[in-house]
């Protein structure tokens, strides 16, 4: 895809970067990445994508925004407060890079929903804040083939990961799922939520930015993915501390016995 005379100026510094130049910028005008949350995660990946240039980015979240958002989720302002969060996020966008078109879904992503919404776009980033939606989505990018960057939140901690699961690792067996990192979501209520916990809103930013460069990695195929890799933040100390997964024979998705029915 040509870039206009305004693109080449805006996009000045990725052009000058022998890993992106002007091949990997076409790449990230085509590319259409959905967004799963427009929250904590989703507020600064959103930022970094559009001014990134990625050419369609696709917001899911049912969400209103409210004073103890402002915190940390930075695309919405004070005077969004009650505006559908999918709302605020676009009109930020728009003035952030308006050779970005956003598609709002105002709605929840969820199990019967999640593979014809993805199936959509080429990439999928999850920031959401429960695990229900993070296996909901994690299943449907498995089903539709899509890749799939998902990073969590803690008080002072975050996680990061890229999952593949769709494609074969370099020893010859498929890429691990999430559920081969994460068999089986938490019994309910043993992880507090961050309205009784609390998190670190700097936090969020770090995180959110870290999925951004996750996703145009993804899409412009430079250095190295987390594929296989859960990358964790310890916020407190300042350490950053990466755990080698992989694929689960036993997995329901991939696994063994899958195969063989």
């Amino acid at each position: 895809m040509a870039l206009s005379s305004d693109e080449i100026e805006r996009y000045a510094r990725h052009l000058v970067l022998a890993e992106i130049g002007g091949p990997g910028q076409a790449r990230l005008k085509a590319a259409r990445v959905l967004v799963i949350g427009a929250g904590g995660l989703g507020a600064p990946l959103i930022q970094y994508l559009a001014a990134a240039g990625i050419g369609t980015i696709g917001i899911i979240d049912d969400d209103t925004v409210s004073l103890s958002n402002l915190q940390r989720q930075v695309i919405h302002g004070t005077p969004d407060l009650g505006r559908p969060k999918v709302e605020s996020a676009t009109a930020a966008v728009a003035r952030l890079n308006p050779h970005v078109a956003v598609i709002a879904h105002p709605i929840r992503i969820d199990p019967d929903n999640a593979v014809a919404l993805i199936a959509g776009y080429d990439l999928v980033a999850d920031g959401s804040d429960n695990f229900a939606t993070r296996y909901a989505v994690s299943d449907a990018c498995f089903h539709a083939r899509r890749p799939l960057v998902t990073a969590a939140l803690g008080r002072f901690d975050g996680t990061l990961t890229t999952i593949r699961a769709h494609e074969t690792g370099p020893d010859g067996n498929p890429n691990p799922t999430y559920r081969c990192l994460f068999p089986n979501p938490p019994p309910p209520g043993s992880v507090p939520a961050c309205a009784e916990a609390g998190v670190l809103g700097a936090l969020a930013g770090v995180m959110g930015s870290l999925m951004a460069m996750e996703v145009i990695r993804a899409v412009t195929n430079f250095g190295e993915p987390l594929v296989g890799r859960l990358l964790m933040v310890d916020a407190r100390s300042m350490r950053f501390e990466t755990l080698h997964y992989g694929w689960d024979p036993e997995n329901p998705l991939s696994g063994t016995r899958v195969s063989a029915e």
